[in-house]
């Protein structure tokens, strides 16, 4: 987190807190048919409650809010998050500990469903959900995303190392080569990634740290655009002290995304430009 957010984000951790149980989630408001699926790790878990807050006060009511953690941490709960269980938010304890969890599971169980993925150390916008909806509703055959980069290649199709993916900055745009990057959001109608996106011993070999690449390849695969939302917004809010423990370092500063990414096309065969 950067020095000048974290007044932002004390503010808005404060103001969730500060939240009724019984003005989280109420049944008078309006309800879409998505779900949201999320996952976390165990350095996270004291802060969680103020993710799944943000997500139960969204404008519009998802039906379910599916979050997925290893077996393990099932006597680890804490009480903050604990009290948030009930008809909408969801804890499901599985063997897996990578971080693909945070959708593949969603999918085995609800395949006709739309998928939305969030990340687990930030606090989302109300209308953050809504956005992605209205967008999915305009282009349904797409992947929609808040966030996005372009996987970049050079003249001769070579692949560039992943500092070269240029962050896209115009709302409503969709290509082959648009990557949604988790943090913001990500909505996935039914349908539309590849029947091997929830083969584990294909993501643990080919990118076991790099999930939004492997649901980019997928979906990819399959012949989804990915269109960057027409109205993303603010970036969602980051938790103060929930970042310490983070796969950038490896993905991004020590070009993991740029291999990974080259692991998968060759497996697949996937040609640059």
């Amino acid at each position: 987190m950067k020095l000048k957010e974290l007044p932002g984000s004390l503010w808005t951790a404060w103001k969730l807190k500060q939240l009724a149980l019984k003005d989280l989630n109420p049944s008078e408001k309006p309800e879409i048919p998505v779900i949201i699926s999320l996952t976390s790790i165990p350095s996270r878990l004291d802060t969680l409650y103020l993710v799944i807050r943000s997500l139960l006060t969204q404008s519009y009511r998802a039906e379910k809010i599916l979050l997925w953690l290893h077996k393990d941490l099932q006597s680890k709960i804490p009480a903050s998050l604990r009290v948030l269980v009930g008809d909408t938010f969801e804890i499901h304890y599985v063997d897996m500990t990578c971080s693909h969890r945070k959708l593949v599971h969603s999918l085995e169980r609800y395949p006709e469903k739309i998928i939305v993925t969030c990340d687990d150390d930030l606090m989302y916008e109300s209308t953050w959900l809504a956005r992605l909806y209205q967008d999915h509703l305009h282009y349904p055959e797409k992947v929609i995303a808040h966030e996005c980069r372009e996987i970049a290649y050079d003249n001769q199709g070579k692949l560039l190392p992943y500092d070269q993916w240029k962050t896209q900055t115009m709302p409503g745009v969709s290509s082959n080569w648009m990557m949604p990057i988790g943090y913001g959001g990500v909505l996935y109608p039914p349908g539309v990634l590849h029947q091997d996106v929830t083969r584990a011993d294909l993501y643990l070999a080919l990118a076991p740290r790099a999930d939004d690449l492997w649901f980019k390849a997928m979906s990819y695969l399959n012949g989804t655009l990915t269109q960057r939302s027409q109205q993303p917004g603010q970036k969602p809010t980051p938790i103060a002290g929930s970042q310490k423990v983070s796969l950038k370092h490896t993905n991004v500063r020590e070009n993991g995304n740029y291999e990974q990414w080259k692991a998968i096309c060759n497996h697949y065969q996937i040609q640059g430009r």
